[in-house]
């Protein structure tokens, strides 16, 4: 220690580290807050082993597709259906209305890094697209299981993203497309491979060395 400079206490030490820590955490594309992050997200080596256990197979037919055929947005509880069981979810001071719609709150958007204050400027993105999944495995399901999976807010297949990235994605897979926030690139990989292994669907050889290179880059 320098001639005249101050002691730092053990506490002054500890919150020097914390802050350390989250700089590296965004330096590295850690997490963001809980509230712009789906549940359900393992660890790069549990979603590498899952990645390793998906079946490797070409994209199925568009054949006798229609999004209709995966029923959403059914209501969760009270009057409060998928999508704004979502918004409240993956939003910063939600408040609603009596019929569950946001008044006010914010949204961080994961894959572009925006955050935008209308509810009608967000989108909830299926991770696997509808049509993916049908391309995956998905055709062969009933429609009760469609359901589900167009739903399913116990993993991370759905998230709170702006309108435009929504849109520039489509139903394309990571081999095609993927977020313009490379610091995102590790989560959506995990969530992407975790979702296909949740619900026991394919993935194409394109698709897989695509995820695997995102998967790559994370330390974590």
């Amino acid at each position: 220690m320098l001639p005249g400079t101050p002691a730092i206490s053990p506490r002054g030490w500890i919150a020097a580290l914390a802050l350390l820590a989250l700089a590296l955490g965004v330096a590295l594309g850690a997490a963001p807050p809980a509230a712009a992050f789906p549940p359900d997200v393992p660890p790069k080596a549990q979603v590498q082993s899952e990645l390793n256990s998906l079946t490797v197979a070409a994209e199925g037919s568009m054949s006798g597709y229609s999004r209709d055929l995966f029923p959403h947005w059914t209501t969760v509880s009270g009057s409060c259906n998928t999508r704004e069981t979502v918004l409240k979810r993956d939003g910063t001071n939600v408040t609603t209305g009596a019929d569950c719609y946001p008044t006010g709150g914010s949204w961080y958007s994961y894959f572009d890094g925006v955050t935008r204050s209308s509810p009608a400027q967000i989108s909830i993105d299926h991770i696997v697209a509808l049509a993916e999944a049908w391309r995956s495995g998905a055709s062969s399901w009933t429609t009760a299981r469609r359901q589900q999976f167009a739903n399913d807010i116990t993993g991370p297949q759905l998230i709170a993203v702006t309108t435009e990235v929504n849109s520039s994605k489509g139903d394309r897979d990571p081999a095609d497309w993927k977020p313009p926030r490379t610091a995102s690139w590790c989560g959506y990989a995990k969530f992407w491979i975790h979702t296909k292994y949740r619900w026991n669907l394919k993935i194409d050889s394109a698709e897989k060395s695509a995820v695997q290179s995102m998967l790559n880059g994370c330390s974590y």
